[in-house]
């Protein structure tokens, strides 16, 4: 086994390319998250080494063992508790078999793969200190008899855990080298608030030979993450990002990012200086045989001290501004949808807190540039977010405008969803916007599982029977409610006669108005027209870009959308102008699609509601 001088010195010598996804790739064989995928070295032995085989004919230059939840706590749930010695050593013999298909002179090395318990530590979960050291040092034990070349701890949210797991490695082998990798939210951050920097600096003391991030994101998305990584002076750092964000597919989850977009970001990132690189979930061999093919054998670019970027806080506006009282007026948005005027509405996410001071002043100042309604999302991308009907309220105490309330199927039974939607009606909300949900694989906590008792479809006849005065079961009611009900679209989708087919659907089911996805191309929206012949309002999507990055993102790893080439190289002849320009953008496509939709669905990103009133002055 490697010692950390010399995964040091290794990393020092050539950008070290790691395999890609093991979990995601044996869903794609047929195997449900039913199964326990660690528990498959035994059951199909054959399958997980085919993979390991196709890393390696990819260029791979470490193969990662399928052991990432191989400990009692996971395997338990499977009732493979006892096989967790030879679940472990069986894995690292697939690898190394694996490996062995290539020369002595090139072949990869043999990573053994740790993953978080899946249950928090006390004082927040029930596990305790002692409890984790044991279920660590069971599977610890079994790896380091199978002798691995080195360890990987990946994935972790909790530094205390990732810590803990490194403690109990060197505790049974004090010299082996591993690399840490922890997993970041989209506000740069693990789920238990640890920055990336600080990640480094501890577990780089703790004796890490590197350390980095996986999963969390598509490439794009770690790029704030690793500029502050780079904070630290002499870090060796590991990125092993998603392939995008998935979009379901026939049941089935697909990932976007292709493999000529992760050759592209691979070449950058080692331009930073990066050491290690690979992919996690939804990354293909293919992926990797691009990787390894854009980077060859180069050395590592080593960074000069005091070179590093810099990494800018986000900042709560400061703008204090008029208060606004309620009325009992009808409310523009619905005299808009009922007479043929074009509507207007801006989508605030709920915030990452208990604070929502600034999104109330956003919608102060929307409302003053002749927004009519505030679009309200619920915890979109599966991400832990104020409710969004305590958002609706501290809106509707200082802000008299519409609120249209994203309602998902992703967290409720019918039971709860019944119940939310009847305390929104009591609290004034009567806009609904139906949806099916985010899976709760993209968020915070990816080993949640979903409801989706009913889908977008099923949620509307439910909420079209409440207005009728029956229950999700047709039982008569003393009571109806008024909601006026909204689906949402996408005319770019892959599948359009599938995605037309669906929203017909939803027009039976209740569904009075769309939204669509956002577009940029009025092309699209009119082919949508000409082939859905919708019978019901229809309020485009627009989402301002912010700058190259953000369109490039958006055009490789959003799931189900699409900028135009143009539009993408508008937005990199910008540069520093980015946010001018995407307003600009979104503006003269308003003024194309004006005759073509009953109104607009502003969602300007990351919260910042003045792209909405910039792209508002003139449209």
């Amino acid at each position: 086994m490697l010692q950390r001088p010399q995964l040091q010195a290794i990393l020092d010598e050539r950008v070290l390319i790691l395999d890609g996804a093991m979990g995601t790739e044996l869903y794609d064989q047929g195997f449900g998250f039913e199964h326990a995928f660690d528990g498959l070295c035994l059951s199909h032995p054959q399958v997980v080494r085919r993979i390991h085989r196709e890393y390696v004919d990819a260029g791979a230059s470490v193969l990662t063992t399928n052991t990432f939840g191989a400990h009692r706590l996971r395997l338990g749930r499977n009732h493979l508790a006892d096989q967790i010695g030879a679940i472990n050593r069986t894995a690292v013999q697939l690898a190394r078999e694996a490996a062995q298909t290539r020369p002595p002179h090139n072949r990869p090395y043999v990573a053994a793969s740790l993953g978080p318990l899946g249950q928090p530590l006390q004082p927040i979960g029930h596990v305790t200190v002692a409890q984790a050291q044991e279920v660590y040092r069971e599977q610890i034990s079994a790896l380091l008899d199978a002798e691995p070349d080195f360890f990987v701890l990946e994935t972790f949210s909790d530094l205390e855990e990732m810590r803990l797991a490194a403690r109990v490695l060197l505790s049974l082998a004090p010299d082996v080298a591993f690399i840490a990798n922890a997993t970041f939210t989209d506000d740069g951050k693990t789920l238990f608030g640890n920055k990336p920097e600080e990640i480094v600096r501890v577990l780089t003391a703790q004796g890490a030979a590197a350390v980095g991030a996986n999963c969390s994101t598509g490439p794009q998305g770690l790029d704030s993450v690793l500029e502050r990584m780079l904070r630290v002076e002499g870090a060796r750092i590991s990125l092993s990002p998603n392939a995008g964000m998935p979009k379901l597919v026939d049941g089935r989850y697909v990932y976007v990012a292709s493999a000529d977009y992760f050759a592209e970001w691979a070449v950058r990132t080692a331009d930073l200086g990066v050491r290690a690189m690979g992919g996690c979930c939804g990354t293909k061999p293919q992926h990797i045989a691009r990787m390894a093919q854009a980077i060859g054998v180069r050395a590592p670019r080593i960074r000069v001290p005091g070179a590093t970027p810099t990494y800018l806080e986000p900042r709560e506006t400061e703008d204090h501004l008029q208060y606004r009282g309620l009325t009992e007026q009808q409310s523009s948005f619905d005299a808009k949808l009922a007479n043929g005027g074009f509507a207007i509405s801006v989508e605030l996410d709920p915030p990452r807190g208990v604070e929502a001071e600034s999104l109330v002043q956003g919608a102060i100042a929307l409302k003053q540039a002749g927004v009519d309604a505030i679009n309200i999302a619920d915890s979109p991308l599966a991400t832990a977010r104020m409710s969004p009907l305590a958002l609706a309220v501290l809106i509707r105490q200082q802000v008299d405008i519409e609120i249209l309330l994203h309602v998902s199927c992703r967290d409720r039974n019918v039971l709860g969803l019944l119940s939310e939607c009847m305390g929104a009606h009591a609290l004034g909300i009567r806009h609904a916007l139906c949806v099916t949900g985010d899976p709760p694989s993209l968020g915070d906590y990816p080993g949640t599982n979903g409801v989706f008792e009913v889908d977008s479809i099923g949620l509307l006849g439910i909420l079209a029977r409440l207005n009728r005065g029956e229950d999700a079961n047709g039982k008569q009611l003393p009571f109806r409610s008024n909601f006026r009900l909204s689906c949402a679209v996408n005319p770019t989708a892959d599948d359009l006669p599938k995605e037309i087919e669906r929203f017909h659907r939803k027009v039976e089911a209740g569904a009075q108005y769309a939204l669509t996805q956002p577009l940029y191309d009025p092309a699209d929206l009119q082919r949508f027209l000409d082939k859905a012949k919708p019978t019901i309002p229809l309020i485009v999507g627009v989402l301002p870009l912010r700058n190259a990055r953000h369109a490039h993102f958006i055009h490789h790893e959003v799931p189900g959308m699409a900028i135009p080439l143009a539009i993408r190289d508008r937005m990199q002849a910008a540069g520093a102008n980015g946010p001018a320009e995407g307003v600009a953008i979104g503006r003269e496509f308003l003024q194309h699609v004006r005759k073509l939709a009953q109104g607009a669905y502003l969602m300007p990103p990351f919260n910042k509601f003045e792209m909405a009133v910039d792209l508002l002055r003139h449209a």
